[in-house]
């Protein structure tokens, strides 16, 4: 099996600052990771839950495409992040599978990772992000 683990649960919402108070508030969680994203045009908080994170998503501009989810649906989880032992592998052989990837190659993302999305049209609604650490 390619999927080693869940990394993360993306959740996107408008006050960034709002949700990671609410987090602590509510489970006591903390920030482990804080970084702004500008290749995605959106800032992120990761939230330590065992060995995966809630990654807490807002948008920094108006055409990223967290900021045109949130347009659309509002708040709520905006994808699920698999790590993978090698992120190109992963991403042909999805490809060859069927899915249909968003990114033609895998891609630097945050905490030094490097990732690639697939289409929610053909993974049954969600965007999937494969993560390789």
């Amino acid at each position: 099996m390619l999927l080693t683990e869940v990394d993360h649960v993306a959740i996107a919402v408008r006050d960034l600052d709002a949700a990671v108070q609410w987090y602590a508030d509510t489970f006591a969680a903390t920030v482990s990771h804080r970084e702004t994203i500008e290749r995605d045009g959106v800032e992120e908080a990761l939230l330590s839950v065992a060995d995966s994170y809630v990654q807490l998503l807002t948008p920094i501009r108006t055409d990223s495409t967290v900021a045109k989810f949130l347009d659309a649906k509002g708040e709520g989880i905006h994808h699920v992040g698999y790590r993978v032992d090698d992120c190109a592998a992963a991403l042909r052989q999805a490809v060859a599978a069927g899915a249909k990837a968003i990114d033609a190659e895998p891609r630097p993302g945050s905490r030094g990772t490097t990732v690639a999305f697939l289409h929610p049209k053909t993974a049954f609604g969600t965007l999937i992000e494969l993560v390789q650490e």
